[in-house]
């Protein structure tokens, strides 16, 4: 009987040390992370959340938080990101407070991936390429891309073994072009 107290007592006290360490070194991590880490800028996420989303990788940064890191930065400037085009500029641009330049290459049409019925051999590389699934196909068939989920990051273009995927303008439409506002030559003045 003595023995088993003996070592009750040992085992509490063992587990009261373990726990008084514990507490000791989340105080200590506490204080740390309080006064020593790093400022973080909420703008860089929330230029992120403006990105597609695509991590395509084709504004030369590995991802899409990356890539915002860098714009809040000033390492790479807001119309980086080819699928978002100019409205993401433009929103990206209003967000860190930047006046984006227009050259007329924020201008430029968004494209979309096309197939070309006649190469396709339905190997459906590019529909495991696509992060966005876009592209619908089976094994041996022939496959389309669904242009309203297409982001535009060219992968399956790169993935294509016959390069039947190519990307190509989005011609405006009547359902999709917009008339612009009209700019008056002279100001009225007010009466």
């Amino acid at each position: 009987m003595i023995l088993d107290t003996h070592m009750m007592t040992q085992a509490a006290q063992a587990v009261g040390a373990i726990g008084l360490l514990g507490t000791g070194l989340g105080v200590v991590l506490g204080v740390a992370a309080r006064y020593l880490s790093a400022p973080v800028d909420d703008r860089a996420e929330a230029v992120a959340a403006l990105l597609p989303g695509s991590n395509c990788a084709q504004c030369g940064f590995a991802g899409c938080k990356q890539a915002a890191a860098a714009i809040v930065d000033g390492r790479a400037a807001p119309n980086c990101c080819p699928p978002g085009g100019a409205s993401t500029a433009l929103r990206v641009a209003e967000l860190i407070g930047v006046r984006l330049a227009v050259d007329g290459s924020d201008a430029a049409l968004p494209t979309v991936a096309w197939v070309d019925e006649e190469r396709c051999i339905g190997c459906t590389r590019c529909i495991r390429k696509c992060a966005s699934d876009a592209i619908v196909g089976a094994v041996k068939q022939m496959h389309t891309v669904l242009p309203e989920a297409c982001y535009a990051c060219g992968l399956c273009e790169v993935e294509c073994p016959t390069q039947a995927i190519v990307m190509k303008p989005v011609l405006p439409t009547l359902a999709t072009w917009h008339w612009p506002k009209p700019v008056t030559q002279h100001p009225v003045a007010a009466a």
